[in-house]
């Protein structure tokens, strides 16, 4: 159990940033287990898109300005502190891996694709 993390993308048009319906046939572009911090940055984005569910189980787009964004949060270690039960901690050691997220994602958004975050807890 615990804290897993997914981001896809997709070539289909999605009808609302957050809470849309992904496939599994959407191509993974990566996965974390257990960084909550990181978890915790997509969580706010969700909130600032709209989203007002359970941050479980469900999915936000991700733009370039997004990735940008996150990208400065991954540089300057601003990603916010974030805990959860099964949540694992970040350790700081996922800077490199996540830095490889931004590089997958800025290609696939350069394509055409559609970027996504979503999770299971």
């Amino acid at each position: 159990m615990g804290l897993d993390m997914y981001a896809n993308t997709t070539n289909r048009r999605i009808s609302s940033p957050v809470d849309f319906k992904g496939r599994d046939s959407d191509p993974l572009i990566h996965q974390w287990r257990k960084h909550p911090n990181l978890h915790g940055w997509m969580e706010e984005l969700y909130r600032r898109k709209g989203g007002k569910q359970q941050f479980n189980c469900t999915t936000v787009q991700l733009t370039s300005d997004d990735v940008d964004s996150l990208e400065r949060a991954i540089e300057t270690g601003a990603l916010p502190e974030t805990v959860g039960f099964f949540f694992g901690v970040t350790d700081g050691t996922e800077k490199d891996d996540d830095l490889e997220f931004i590089a997958k994602a800025r290609a696939a958004l350069a394509d055409g694709l559609t970027v996504y975050y979503h999770s299971w807890w």
